[in-house]
């Protein structure tokens, strides 16, 4: 498995403890970062998602909210929430990631853990807001 799909997965597992647990920044590295024997790569990365994400948190859940059709913010399961709202972080403020690679690692993503139509739900909100925002980074050479 590629090395920024483990440190998403480890951010994902960090926000998803944040968001249902209302557990603090600091715990939640304690716990899953000082614990964890990934490479010091990965879990800095994980930790720049978190970081960023929450940081970017208000804006984040409008975009959500803004693109929802016939459903409601609080119905989405914790854990599509919370790849949708890494996802746009990196849409958002990662310039040095392609917007290919961040909506294909969040589908792949959603699919293992929350299932396959979670994937086509990730990607219909993720794709809407790439449109509207008008974001094309393609892959560097």
């Amino acid at each position: 498995m590629r090395e920024r799909r483990r440190a998403r997965k480890l951010a994902l597992q960090m926000l998803f403890q944040i968001d249902l647990g209302g557990v603090l920044l600091d715990d939640v590295v304690k716990y899953f970062l000082e614990r964890s024997d990934e490479s010091e790569e990965i879990k800095d990365f994980a930790l720049k998602i978190v970081k960023g994400t929450l940081e970017n948190l208000k804006e984040i859940d409008s975009l959500i909210k803004e693109r929802l059709q016939n459903w409601e913010f609080d119905r989405i399961s914790n854990v599509d929430k919370n790849i949708l709202r890494f996802a746009i972080y990196e849409l958002l403020y990662r310039d040095d990631i392609p917007v290919a690679v961040t909506i294909n690692e969040a589908i792949e993503i959603a699919k293992e853990y929350s299932g396959s139509e979670a994937g086509k739900f990730v990607n219909g909100i993720l794709d809407r807001i790439k449109q509207d925002k008008g974001i094309e980074r393609k892959q560097s050479k």
